[in-house]
């Protein structure tokens, strides 16, 4: 449009539309694919809401590969939170297909998708989801303990977990007693716990200051950098969302663009 103000993309940031994306789609993602950890093929999700039919999801495609940080963005109510539901086997899906490490979830029991999410997927919360009557401890080691690892293992992998994201002096603690940043630590050592393959966070930062915030992010981006570890971040923070590889915008049900930022970057920004 004449006289349309030229708009200029942040340094270190390439942006396709979602079409742009499937056309060239073994040039952009021929290594991710190869390696990918999750993947959603079509995948269609509706609520019945009284007599209104809500198209969650729309024909989605995504790709996330193992070792990638991705974040999911977009307005409320565009699907973000359904999209993460779906990819990690919580809700079901109503078209499409979504293949975890080679498997399509459609092809495991109930039984399956619950043992494979305890084992191999980690989860973050907005608003942490810790038992206040246990201690950040006891917290981080229930997940080994409801997969039966025996009691003095799973504390000790526990301590580990803690250590690892800086609150191994608050283990004895209960939630009540920890600040927010110490909180989603704590949430963020369980999901890590059992050595996951992925870990889903939904609005990860959404409940903390700024400060607090970019400790988190920062955090995350350190994990994935040193232990290869893969997430998929559902947020509206967009600074959250420069701190990954790979934004993905949604609106409406769909996939309508891709920001990938340079990896060499991002990771810089976070090193040390």
């Amino acid at each position: 449009m004449a006289g349309a103000p030229c708009r200029r993309e942040p340094a270190g940031m390439r942006r396709r539309s979602a079409v742009d994306e499937r056309a060239t789609g073994g040039e952009r993602d021929g290594r991710v694919q190869a390696a990918a950890i999750v993947e959603a093929r079509g995948v269609r999700k509706a609520y019945e809401t009284g007599r209104v039919r809500v198209e969650a999801l729309r024909d989605v495609d995504l790709v996330v590969g193992r070792g990638e940080m991705v974040a999911i963005m977009g307005p409320s109510g565009c699907g973000k939170t359904t999209l993460l539901n779906c990819l990690s086997g919580l809700d079901a899906i109503d078209a499409g297909e979504v293949v975890i490490e080679g498997t399509p979830l459609s092809a495991m029991s109930d039984a399956a998708r619950t043992d494979y999410r305890a084992r191999r997927m980690g989860f973050v919360f907005q608003f942490y989801n810790l038992l206040p009557v246990l201690t950040a401890a006891e917290n981080v080691e229930l997940p080994l303990l409801v997969a039966r690892v025996r009691a003095g293992e799973a504390r000790r992998r526990a301590r580990e977990a803690l250590d690892l994201v800086g609150v191994g002096d608050r283990a004895g603690h209960v939630p009540d007693k920890l600040s927010g940043g110490e909180r989603q630590r704590v949430t963020i050592a369980r999901a890590l716990v059992n050595d996951p393959a992925i870990v889903w966070a939904d609005e990860p930062t959404g409940d903390l200051d700024s400060e607090n915030a970019q400790e988190i992010v920062a955090l995350m981006r350190r994990l994935n950098v040193e232990r290869g570890l893969s997430f998929l971040i559902v947020t509206h923070d967009i600074s959250v969302g420069r701190s990954t590889d790979r934004i993905v915008r949604m609106l409406d049900g769909r996939v309508v663009e891709e920001q990938r930022l340079e990896v060499a970057d991002v990771r810089a920004r976070h090193a040390g």
